[in-house]
């Protein structure tokens, strides 16, 4: 299962678009300036980093998706055994469909460890799921603030916009996903997609 890849309060889908108006897409674009370039402490380039420099080069879509794919590694992994625990008993009950039950997992990973933005996302893709998709959207702006070059997290987002109509903004997501991930073909198509359609409806 792809994962697009503290309580909250109960938002309308139009107030969550409205914050992320406001929030993670302007700073998306500003991503390489505010990426930390290197541990303050030991000085030692984050790894993260260079991968995420190799996606942004490269070209080729078989090469980019096992690049991706290290850095979903990287993503998933906590370094805290009892939230991996957590993560794999949610991902089979999500798998199982036990929604109730993985909810609950995952409230329980976010509560735990606030600045796991893979908690956050995991959240998202389940609220997705059950189609709470304000509180979905409300998770994905979590994991943005966390991880601004969160991907999945940008990919959840233009879905939501996506299937609530709103072309333009779903325009915006898909773009700044390539901005990350220029080999991505979902978002190269989806970007081909709606950009006609966007076209098509001004002539």
């Amino acid at each position: 299962m792809r994962h697009f890849q503290f309580t909250i309060l109960p938002v309308t889908v139009a107030a969550s678009f409205a914050l992320m108006v406001a929030s993670p897409l302007p700073a998306l674009a500003q991503t390489e300036a505010v990426k930390p370039a290197a541990n303050s402490l030991t000085g030692a380039i984050d790894p993260l980093d260079g991968l995420f420099s190799e996606l942004k080069r490269e070209r080729d879509a078989n090469q980019a998706k096992r690049i991706s794919e290290r850095i979903w590694a990287r993503w998933r992994d906590s370094g805290s055994a009892t939230t991996n625990l957590l993560l794999q008993w949610a991902d089979k009950a999500m798998a199982d469909k036990k929604n109730s039950l993985a909810l609950d997992l995952l409230d329980q990973v976010v509560v735990l460890m606030p600045d796991f933005a893979e908690g956050w996302n995991r959240r998202a893709t389940l609220h997705y799921a059950m189609g709470n998709h304000s509180k979905s959207m409300a998770d994905i702006n979590r994991v943005l603030a966390l991880e601004p070059r969160h991907f999945g997290a940008m990919a959840g987002m233009a879905a939501i916009l996506d299937a609530s109509g709103n072309d333009a903004l779903a325009l915006r997501a898909w773009e700044q996903m390539l901005e990350v991930y220029p080999a991505n073909r979902q978002a190269q198509t989806k970007v081909g997609e709606l950009a006609d359609k966007l076209a098509g409806s001004k002539t």
